[in-house]
């Protein structure tokens, strides 16, 4: 049995009737294209509604990209890194220019010095100058007019010919809170804390003690030293370590608990220690303390 039948099977009215059923689909779905992506929806998005909608999303997307772009706070031009002139906009050529006058142990003091130096454009020095922050002592001379020349080098020594009103010495045993202060990046906390550790520990005898301040960065403890040395080192008195009690010895700088207990407990095992360097032989000793135990213990 046939189920389908050929169109040619029906009358002449009924073949019209396919055709003119056919063509009424082929234009409603020609009507429905050509409305789809007729002027009148261009026209549509002109509303000022859809407008103002879309001026809103645009101001979001520009609130979104600016809040991910980094912050630049104000930073003493003479350390810029590779990274840190990267995120500025110049040219690798112009950082290593920076670098290389760095590394003769001379330093940037304006912006115009920094242009001769980096060779960067009028338009690059007015977008990032905004940021630069010189040390005090540098700004207070620039105002005042005195012009210093690039050949002169200043180091921890003759900075202190330019800067004697500033800073009352360069030895970091003797400095005041307010020395400290003239490093850009140290405040009135901070100063305090340095002079506090300094006296817990009766004066600094390596220079890397410093970095064990709280809340001091290492890039700002090495500008410290751009300026400040240890010129004379502490006396400290070493006391006894046979002789010292358990409260004793949890007051000595770089001891704690477990260390502590670590002592006593080898000290009831030999009696006596004979000589200091013996802690060395105590088992989990803290070989990286010892240098700075000493400091403070002797045996006799």
């Amino acid at each position: 049995m046939k189920i389908f039948t050929s169109h040619f099977w029906y009358n002449k009215s009924q073949r019209n009737g396919i055709f003119l059923l056919g063509l009424i689909i082929i234009v409603l779905q020609v009507l429905i294209f050509l409305d789809a992506f007729s002027s009148d929806k261009k026209i549509a998005t002109e509303n000022p509604e859809i407008l103002a909608f879309q001026n809103q999303i645009d101001s979001l997307k520009a609130v979104e990209i600016e809040s991910k772009k980094p912050k630049i706070f104000p930073f003493n031009p003479n350390y810029i890194t590779d990274f840190k002139g990267e995120q500025l906009g110049m040219s690798l050529e112009e950082i290593d220019r920076l670098l290389v006058f760095r590394k003769t142990g001379k330093f940037v003091n304006s912006k115009k010095e920094f242009q001769n130096i980096t060779k960067v454009s009028d338009s690059l020095l007015d977008k990032i100058s905004f940021y630069f922050k010189f040390p005090d002592w540098v700004e207070k001379r620039n105002k005042q007019g005195k012009k210093y020349t690039n050949s002169e080098k200043y180091t921890s020594y003759n900075y202190e010919k330019i800067s004697k009103k500033d800073v009352s010495t360069f030895d970091l045993n003797k400095a005041t809170a307010k020395d400290l202060e003239f490093i850009n990046g140290i405040g009135e906390k901070t100063s305090e804390r340095i002079i506090q550790y300094r006296s817990k520990l009766q004066g600094f005898t390596y220079q890397d003690q410093l970095y064990e301040v709280w809340g001091l960065k290492k890039e700002i403890a090495k500008k410290v030293f751009e300026y400040f040395k240890i010129i004379e080192k502490p006396i400290i008195k070493k006391m006894n370590v046979n002789s010292l009690i358990f409260k004793e010895f949890l007051r000595i700088p770089y001891m704690d608990y477990e260390l502590c207990k670590m002592i006593f407990n080898y000290k009831d095992e030999v009696a006596e220690i004979q000589d200091i360097s013996e802690l060395k032989k105590i088992k989990d000793f803290p070989l990286e303390k010892y240098n700075r135990l000493v400091l403070y213990l002797h045996a006799e």
